[in-house]
């Protein structure tokens, strides 16, 4: 038993989709979550400085004691995993590309054609396509980068014409061409418009990693014995709050007084 709390970061809001999933999957876990909003997107930024943004709050997070770091971003989790777990050996850290990834090799091994979207870090990085095709000989990986999705997210952009044209402008040919039956969000931003791209490519089958490392959250606390068994609570933090940040956190924590505490990490 352990019920110290888990830490989540992420670029801005999107890691906030994580928390939805894990708070169901795992209630008695306390959650500290920040969102480096004033510093977002990461995914056109280069790995160094992915590396010193995450190393900073890294750094926070263990300042607030917690028993495992969650990097919900894919950014991130691409161009830092094996820098964080070799800087900070002591804590088990848990990237979220390596979950998803897992799912999706169930799928290729069933014949589909994977299709992978994400920051321009992300892709550049080749990691879900390396995994997938590393595990499955033959797999059928195609990916796109897609980077106006992240700042339109961030500022609430979602149901609407712009969001929609842009999910098409990204997808369709990217889709078509390449036959894709399998599309890995490969960013926690993307959940948040799972449904333009449903509306606009109905029988294709989404997988969501921010669902995914909620398993993989649960296998780990089980393996090492750090279950918490409390009711559990939730701690948001930010470098820059805007509305929509605030609107998505009450949403998730259910409370429209919760607070959020500014952190700025920036040197």
């Amino acid at each position: 038993m352990d019920n110290r709390p888990i830490g989540f970061f992420d670029s801005g809001l999107g890691g906030l989709t994580c928390i939805a999933s894990v708070s169901r999957r795992l209630p008695h876990e306390d959650i500290i979550y920040f969102g480096d909003t004033a510093r977002t997107p990461y995914g056109s930024k280069s790995v160094k400085t992915i590396q010193r943004f995450s190393a900073e709050i890294c750094d926070f997070l263990l300042q607030k004691n917690v028993k495992m770091i969650v990097i919900a971003c894919n950014s991130v989790s691409a161009t830092s995993l094996g820098f964080l777990r070799e800087k900070y050996k002591d804590i088990p850290i848990v990237g979220i590309i390596e979950s998803a990834a897992e799912k999706a090799i169930d799928d290729a091994k069933e014949g589909n054609k994977i299709g992978i979207i994400g920051t321009k870090a992300t892709i550049s990085s080749m990691a879900y396509k390396n995994i997938i095709e590393q595990s499955v000989e033959g797999a059928d990986v195609a990916q796109k980068a897609c980077p106006a999705f992240v700042p339109l997210i961030e500022e609430g952009i979602i149901e609407n014409d712009i969001m929609n044209l842009s999910v098409k402008y990204y997808l369709d040919h990217f889709i078509a061409e390449n036959r894709i039956n399998t599309l890995v969000l490969g960013c926690t931003h993307y959940p948040f418009i799972a449904n333009n791209i449903k509306r606009n490519y109905p029988n294709l089958k989404l997988i969501d990693p921010s669902d995914e490392v909620s398993r993989q959250i649960e296998k780990i606390l089980k393996k090492k014995d750090i279950v918490a068994c409390k009711d559990g609570n939730k701690q948001f933090y930010a470098s820059d709050v805007s509305d929509n940040f605030i609107r998505m956190v009450q949403e998730i924590s259910e409370d429209t007084n919760i607070a959020i505490n500014i952190k700025d990490l920036a040197i």
